[in-house]
């Protein structure tokens, strides 16, 4: 099997304890995978630290921060191709979807390269007439970028792309769940020429994820995963004050209204919930329908769902791929009967297949007469769509807004002016209209309640990884008057 490496203070280095990595495709080990240890992980944020204070780094000017980014984006669209391929292979994730998202992945990269030299300060106009006082932002130290195995490399670009171009460095932690991709992209910061120290790439159990989140020289800590993990993160960082950006997932409302384009609707809903076997964080996964056009909404979805092409994720015929493991297939089974027992009424799919690999099929359940099942409430970051219907506009508001979650959301109308009544009126940090799934580098991206805060994506992201520092500058000759009086 092959044999991967953590990457620390610019060196590869072999674990002294490794773990098999499953092909979620036949269920069988393909690759192992180094775990980290706490003193593995205590050697990469030690080296981050000394980069962050060393000249190598601290002493580049943010223009050339910015060409070193370049330098990345430029090698992994050119790896895009492997890396696409290692994590259709780690994952289960179809190569159709990761050829074309890691390629874009290099454009986060470029954004991040070219907004190096645009983080600015400022000068205040104080009310003192002999004090100049300017604001610098500088960037905040150590950041540990923990990142789960669905759209890692997109994942770890909104976070490593935006600390590197404020200055910051990185340590980069991969999901034990799929981490080749990431251990593989270690190769392309080596290649890019980055100092020692300034980027670190490991993966590794709870064990490696408590040092990281406890160690005293992180000083932020950028998590995209679950809300229980998310908890025992923010625990950990108590004890040091670590600042935290939380990108935790959501329950999302696709909402259709009767005057939408039924069609486009449907293909956006497959998009929204089947693709990458619905293991998105973004994923339309509650679909709020009009009772007068759900019959029809119903037949279209179970058409095209039933037309999907399951298959290996290596094919680029393939539309649907396995599960990345078999405890999630495991535990969206459960949470589909449990629905089925709460009165929902299954429309298609809903039963594990026979045969080897993580599969599971897509999934509709008419939850009509069920709107608290297990399948409406919770995320199930699998292909299972809940659909509910409504009447009015002020129902489907409300039913919208009734989650703990709020990341993402979809509305499809006609109606210039109900689409702005529901754009105000959504509780979430993302509002896609007659479209679904759309993302940027220069657009903000996260959610508030249950799917965490702080943003990633645009200049909102890179000004989170720094910090403000106010100088004030005395322009007078003259000797400080009374020194037992703040002026």
């Amino acid at each position: 099997m092959d044999r991967f490496q953590h990457y620390i203070d610019g060196e590869f280095h072999t674990a002294s304890a490794h773990f098999a990595s499953l092909d979620p495709a036949t269920g069988q080990p393909w690759a192992e995978m180094p775990d980290a240890s706490a003193a593995d992980v205590n050697r990469a944020v030690e080296a981050a630290h000394r980069a962050f204070l060393g000249r190598a780094w601290s002493g580049l000017t943010a223009s050339a921060r910015g060409k070193l980014l370049m330098r990345l984006a430029d090698l992994v669209q050119a790896a895009a191709p492997r890396l696409a391929a290692l994590e259709t292979r780690d994952t289960g994730k179809i190569i159709r979807e990761t050829s074309a998202q890691i390629a874009y992945v290099a454009e986060y990269y470029r954004y991040y390269a070219g907004l190096a030299d645009k983080i600015e300060g400022a000068h205040l106009p104080i009310d003192k007439p002999d004090m100049e006082v300017w604001l610098r932002r500088e960037p905040v130290g150590v950041v540990a970028a923990i990142v789960p195995w669905n759209s890692q490399l997109f994942l770890s670009a909104v976070k490593v792309g935006p600390a590197l171009a404020a200055g910051c460095t990185v340590v980069l932690k991969a999901s034990e769940d799929g981490p080749a991709p990431l251990l593989e992209f270690a190769k392309l910061v080596h290649e890019a020429g980055f100092p020692p120290g300034v980027v670190n790439v490991l993966t590794g159990g709870p064990e490696a994820g408590k040092a990281l989140t406890t160690h005293p020289k992180v000083a932020h800590i950028a998590f995209t995963g679950g809300p229980e993990t998310a908890r025992h993160i923010v625990r950990a960082s108590a004890e040091n004050l670590s600042k935290t950006s939380l990108e935790l997932g959501g329950k999302s409302p696709f909402i259709v209204f009767d005057d939408a384009d039924l069609d486009s609707a449907a293909n956006a809903q497959v998009a929204g919930i089947f693709a990458a076997t619905g293991q998105s964080c973004v994923a339309g996964s509650r679909h709020l329908v009009q009772r007068t056009v759900k019959d029809a909404m119903l037949a279209r979805l179970k058409a095209k769902a039933e037309a999907v092409t399951i298959g290996a994720p290596d094919q680029m015929t393939t539309e649907v791929g396995p599960l990345c493991t078999r405890r999630q297939r495991d535990r969206i089974q459960a949470l589909v009967d449990a629905s089925i027992a709460a009165g929902a009424r299954l429309v298609t799919g809903g039963k594990t297949p026979e045969g080897p690999g993580f599969y599971y099929p897509p999934t509709i359940l008419d939850c009509t007469d069920a709107p608290h099942a297990p399948a409406v409430q919770q995320e199930c970051f699998g292909p299972v769509l809940s659909v509910v219907a409504f009447d009015t506009e002020e129902q489907a508001l409300e039913m919208a807004n009734d989650t703990a979650y709020g990341l993402a959301s979809g509305v499809f109308t006609r109606s210039l002016t109900r689409a702005h009544r529901m754009i105000r009126g959504i509780r979430a940090g993302i509002v896609w209209v007659n479209t679904y799934r759309a993302v940027s580098p220069i657009a903000p991206f996260g959610g508030h309640g249950l799917s965490g805060h702080g943003r990633e994506g645009g200049m909102a992201a890179a000004l989170d990884y720094t910090t403000v520092k106010t100088v004030w500058l005395r322009t007078s000759d003259d000797p400080i008057p009374d020194p037992f009086v703040m002026r």
